[in-house]
């Protein structure tokens, strides 16, 4: 990566290919890479690095430590790196990180972490965040997510890979959401969701596994009928949730996703929707 001179802020020629527009305002130590453009009045700050192949439209503002990976598009009006909406953050160095091939649709906002959380906010690769979604401090992303319009994500909250959060939904802080879960429009997630399941409601409520999405996945109908057996055992057997999983263990033929499953459930700190 090189700095890029702030006095010197025309379109660029073809051999450096980075494209800034005249208007936008780039700290002289911000680090933008080959291949990168950058819109019309967008800001970019001191301690920004813009990997390759990236492309910011115009009116953008990233701010902080932030680092955004190869060949991202962020879109207009979005807010990456600012400080952490918390009242115990008092400007301490934390960071906001965005991995590659993302999607970030028009007034995102993406805060940087907190000393009192991981000390970062990741993104990972491959996620389509729609218009007005807002990523609070130290959250953890995962990767080949969809995250609908209007969804607002407290501090600290994870989301497992493959996950699809709908619309205007609100995600309660430290919440966890496993791997490939489906959760309904205009949901209120005060507890952890487990992976593999469909939720929603404004107390979300499970509504089984996410069949339709764990198939276009290329689970296999063995799979899918392990983790149907083992989420009756677990959701609808009455039994304590301790001596569910030990029933799961003994029973239902074992694999990596279901101990997955087994190891979110025995290390919720929140709880589990039920």
């Amino acid at each position: 990566m090189g700095n890029v001179d702030i006095e010197n802020q025309k379109p660029a020629c073809s051999a450096d290919r980075i494209e800034i527009h005249p208007t936008a305002i780039i700290h002289p130590d911000a680090e933008i890479a080959e291949g990168v453009s950058i819109g019309p009045y967008s800001v970019i700050g001191k301690d920004v690095r813009i990997a390759k192949g990236t492309k910011v439209s115009s009116h953008v503002v990233i701010e902080g430590w932030t680092e955004i990976g190869e060949n991202n598009t962020i879109y207009q009006f979005a807010s990456l790196g600012g400080p952490a909406q918390s009242v115990k953050y008092k400007g301490e160095k934390t960071y906001l990180k965005v991995g590659n091939n993302n999607l970030i649709r028009e007034y995102v906002t993406l805060n940087r972490g907190t000393v009192q959380g991981f000390g970062e906010t990741t993104i990972g690769d491959n996620n389509f965040l729609m218009a007005y979604v807002h990523i609070a401090h130290d959250c953890r992303i995962g990767n080949d997510i969809i995250i609908a319009n209007s969804v607002g994500l407290a501090g600290h909250i994870e989301i497992g890979d493959h996950s699809i959060i709908g619309g205007m939904t609100g995600v309660h802080q430290f919440v966890r959401i496993g791997a490939y879960t489906m959760v309904g429009a205009m949901s209120a997630i005060p507890l952890d969701i487990p992976p593999y399941v469909s939720a929603s409601g404004m107390r979300a409520s499970l509504y089984g596994l996410n069949v339709i999405g764990l198939k276009r996945h290329g689970f296999s109908d063995e799979l899918i009928n392990n983790l149907k057996q083992a989420y009756k055992i677990i959701f609808k057997s009455k039994l304590l949730l301790t001596d569910a999983i030990k029933k799961v263990r003994g029973e239902v033929v074992m694999s990596k996703e279901l101990e997955y499953f087994l190891n979110f459930l025995e290390t919720s700190e929140r709880g589990i929707c039920r």
